[in-house]
């Protein structure tokens, strides 16, 4: 009976070995098993912009390391929203991310009066992939040199500008208006549907100032194609080396950028996120990313879910003062 009593003791205490090995392995597989399968990461807006290019150059890495594909889904539209309403809305098991950039998680909340989702309780911070300087570019033909020339011309003229920009509320729009409070300029406001379509009107003279990504403009202020002005850093950037910066120009208090970084919807475990972190920390450290972001006018950099977070709120502050005392407006 004794003897008996033993072994069963034995064979339970075998069982819950078995049963904690098979839990923890569980675990384990549950984590090592994300993605099985492809990953959409949403940028919500066209292709072509800063958002979506850089985007693009980090996924494809990402899709080499995960090895899975990694798609990127343009959901473009009122400024990011219709993207944004789609992520929140997706199911929070690490197969729907968003790019999201200063507009649409630091300038949108309180741009917007209504949103379709809780800019506060809907995404889950993930990490930055880079920084994105602004340059100020012009049509070619304008005849200025410097920003002093601009805002000069823009005072002596003030219904020859328009400044063009990716959409109302977009960080380009408020760093030109960020702009004309520091100098004075007198501008008007030309809002496109995204970044490219500015930037082809302002080639043709349609419109004459722009303030956007270096990332998106660099390649044409090379080739001739726009001339830029300023940058809109705190140094200048290593893809136009011979851009001064604002402080340079004797400009105070109008510098301005956007980031992007990803986001999940909230709810997505913590140990998908984690993965994801420490897959973007060695994905921006690549040479061959960096290189690539950087020779184009981006800052390759990741952070924290808790740092990615603060920058978020920090930069909502700053933008909602702009907004709420120049009245700004979406629409």
């Amino acid at each position: 009976m004794h003897h008996s009593f033993k072994i069963s003791l034995y064979k339970k205490s075998q069982l819950f070995l078995i049963s904690l090995v098979a839990v923890c392995s569980l675990n384990t597989f549950a984590q090592a098993s994300w993605p099985t399968r492809a990953v959409t990461i949403v940028v919500p807006f066209t292709p072509g912009g800063g958002t979506d290019v850089g985007t693009r150059v980090v996924a494809q890495k990402l899709s080499q390391l995960w090895g899975q594909p990694v798609l990127i889904e343009n959901r473009a539209g009122a400024g990011g929203n219709v993207g944004l309403e789609a992520v929140s809305r997706a199911k929070p098991d690490g197969y729907t991310l968003l790019t999201g950039n200063v507009g649409t998680q630091s300038i949108n909340p309180t741009l917007y009066k209504k949103l379709n989702y809780n800019p506060d309780t809907s995404f889950a911070p993930i990490s930055l992939i880079a920084e994105l300087p602004f340059v100020m570019v012009v049509t070619p033909t304008l005849p200025v040199k410097t920003p002093q020339d601009l805002v000069a011309l823009s005072k002596a003229q003030p219904n020859l500008l328009s400044y063009a920009s990716s959409g109302a509320g977009g960080s380009p729009h408020l760093s030109v208006e960020t702009f004309k409070i520091a100098t004075g300029a007198k501008m008007q406001h030309a809002p496109y549907k995204g970044g490219s379509a500015a930037i082809t009107d302002l080639m043709s003279g349609n419109v004459q100032v722009l303030m956007v990504s270096i990332l998106e403009t660099s390649a044409y202020v090379k080739a001739g194609k726009l001339k830029a002005l300023v940058v809109t850093s705190k140094s200048r950037s290593p893809a136009l080396p011979e851009v001064p910066t604002l402080i340079e120009s004797g400009i105070t208090g109008a510098e301005s950028g956007s980031w992007i970084g990803f986001l999940a919807p909230t709810g997505t475990p913590k140990e998908i996120i984690d993965e994801i972190v420490s897959s973007v920390r060695e994905v921006v450290a690549m040479p061959e990313v960096s290189q690539q972001l950087i020779a184009q006018g981006a800052v390759p950099t990741s952070n924290t879910p808790a740092q990615f977070a603060e920058l978020i709120a920090s930069d909502r502050r700053k933008y909602a003062k702009i907004i709420i005392e120049n009245q700004l407006t979406a629409d």
